[in-house]
């Protein structure tokens, strides 16, 4: 059971992020820069730190610090530095991916959903081929491919993870639209950001509840054990 000590540390963490969320956020609205800059750099930290004092899975802190690792270097606006920030992302959703194997459990109707996210994939690259720039076209292909593997195995923990692999998958896709220098919605990095954060923190709730929640052999033991007289 957690502490008291821990209660309040994990409550004032989550206070932090929504925090600084709300400082991003508006900043990307008002289209000032220097508060996301700074605020951004931050917001996966806070999310990491409140995991680890909830005693999450090391696996999720890690998935999280690579999340961290990707928004700064996506910060510095050149080519090699969003490879490296999109093959930091690629190594948060390996370790996403390895969690939900490890925590999830196989829902009903994956097929469907499988099929889903495969036509989603098929789709968004199909289209955006075209107008991705030629050096951007494989590692696009390749990241939406894990993208969007993890987007699907996130269902395995539940409805607020697989919401959350979702929206990281909307998120990513916006970005893949301003590559292509398609049209874009009125601050685009507001939604990018919006989406991002959304999907981050709902992947972190859900691996939570999926890790803490009592399920097979551990739940099965309880029923089974004698009830102390």
């Amino acid at each position: 059971m957690e502490s008291p000590a821990r209660h309040r540390a994990a409550r004032l963490l989550l206070a932090a992020f929504a925090l600084v969320t709300a400082v991003d956020l508006v900043a990307l609205l008002a289209g000032t820069g220097t508060p996301h800059l700074v605020a951004k750099p931050l917001l996966m930290p806070l999310l990491a730190a409140y995991v680890v004092v909830r005693g999450g899975p090391r696996l999720l802190t890690a998935a999280l610090l690579f999340g961290w690792g990707g928004d700064v270097l996506l910060l510095l606006h050149a080519d090699i530095a969003f490879l490296a920030g999109m093959g930091s992302f690629a190594a948060g959703h390996v370790c996403y991916l390895v969690l939900f194997k490890r925590a999830g459990t196989p829902r009903a109707r994956g097929v469907l959903l499988a099929a889903a996210y495969a036509v989603a994939l098929v789709t968004t690259v199909t289209l955006l081929w075209p107008d991705l720039p030629a050096d951007m076209r494989g590692p696009v292909a390749g990241y939406s491919l894990l993208l969007t593997a993890m987007a699907y195995g996130s269902s395995r923990l539940g409805r607020t993870a697989g919401l959350g692999g979702a929206l990281f998958l909307l998120s990513d896709t916006l970005i893949a639209t301003g590559v292509a220098h398609w049209p874009q919605l009125p601050r685009p990095d507001f939604w990018v950001m919006l989406t991002y954060i959304a999907a981050q923190y709902l992947l972190a709730r859900g691996s939570l509840e999926a890790v803490s929640a009592p399920t097979g052999e551990a739940a099965a033991y309880r029923e089974r054990r004698p009830t102390p007289t």
